[in-house]
């Protein structure tokens, strides 16, 4: 499929060509971690994903994933649920934390989602999935976008036709997490589906390719092989957020730039953890960031012995001078390469 420089457009909201999106991910997403992404080149940030549940009972972990950074900008409110009178009185809520757009959440696997026709579930019923997203749609100004997979398995893959009711009833882009709901996170994506949906000729909303993009190389092809408008980056960027620079200077100059060096490993370490205690309050942006360490240092030799005192840690001071023990060491080290031999799998990771 031929590739097009172009814009790319959203509603109002105007991309740059061959956009980079960071993909709504449960327990990664949240504001430390877009910050961290904005500033190394995403061009288009998704929170957590927020359930429509917990923000008419206005339940406090619900209501605080709607916060939203002006450094952040554009972004946009995922949401999930399987009833409709839930996601219309969610929507109106979101409109009023006021993100660039709204997305549903129309993929997420795992069991505890599922099991409520919410998530990947409700692509056991197109019908009911076409009829919820309209609801949504005519419930709010914002954009509304789509976050989905090819279909609940390899017999019901019915992604061509989902893009294009979907658009029909409203939504201004859809992003296809190119797996089935059984697949969870195992096998490969198959990004051969972003070509048959873009090849629809009734199609005409953008349309962002997600799964395995864990290369500037493989962010290309999805958009100039397969004919994505974009490339949504999920996995790769867990204590990686310099991929999405990695990326865009291969884009701009087909060479692969330097990998960050460990003084950049632990500055955007610093900067997550400090931001996720400005955030979250002192005791729980510690404990949650201990999720973060492995990732951000996978593939030092002999990490384990700094990684097992920062996890257990709760004291900011002690973690800090940790932080510093790791950068003296292994300043001394040559060739230290960032890999991503440690990507831990959180529940309901990303759709």
């Amino acid at each position: 499929m031929p590739y097009i420089c172009r814009v790319i457009k959203i509603g109002h909201i105007e991309l740059p060509d061959m956009p980079l999106l960071l993909a709504p991910m449960e327990d990664v997403s949240d504001p430390p971690f877009r910050h961290l992404c904005k500033k190394h080149g995403a061009d288009m940030l998704y929170t957590e994903f927020i359930s429509a549940d917990g923000l008419i009972r206005d339940a406090d972990k619900s209501v605080k994933k709607l916060d939203i950074f002006e450094d952040e900008r554009p972004v946009g409110i995922q949401i999930f649920g399987g009833e409709e009178a839930a996601m219309r009185r969610s929507a109106e809520i979101v409109e009023a934390a006021k993100p660039e757009l709204l997305d549903i959440n129309y993929g997420c696997p795992v069991k505890n989602v599922v099991c409520r026709n919410a998530g990947s579930g409700i692509l056991r019923d197109i019908d009911k999935m076409v009829a919820l997203t309209k609801a949504i749609v005519e419930s709010t100004k914002l954009p509304v976008t789509v976050k989905t997979r090819l279909g609940w398995d390899d017999n019901s893959i019915r992604i061509v036709e989902i893009a294009e009711r979907l658009q029909d009833v409203g939504i201004k882009a859809i992003s296809i997490h190119c797996r089935t709901k059984h697949q969870m996170y195992t096998g490969h994506a198959r990004w051969e589906w972003i070509t048959k949906v873009k090849e629809n000729p009734r199609l005409h909303i953008p349309v962002f390719g997600n799964g395995d993009i864990d290369t500037p190389e493989k962010a290309v092809d999805m958009v100039k092989k397969y004919g994505a408008d974009g490339a949504m980056i999920g996995r790769a960027s867990i204590g990686n957020p310099f991929i999405f620079r990695e990326i865009k200077h291969y884009i701009a100059t087909g060479e692969h730039l330097a990998p960050p060096t460990l003084s950049e490993r632990l500055e955007a370490c610093r900067t997550h953890l400090l931001r996720s205690i400005d955030w979250k309050g002192k005791k729980l942006g510690i404990l949650e960031m201990r999720r973060h360490y492995g990732p951000y240092f996978g593939g030092l030799p002999n990490i384990k012995m700094f990684r097992s005192k920062l996890v257990i840690s709760d004291n900011l001071e002690q973690i800090l001078e940790l932080l510093l023990q790791v950068e003296l060491h292994y300043s001394k080290e040559e060739n230290l390469h960032y890999t991503t031999a440690e990507k831990p799998v959180y529940a309901g990771l990303d759709s």
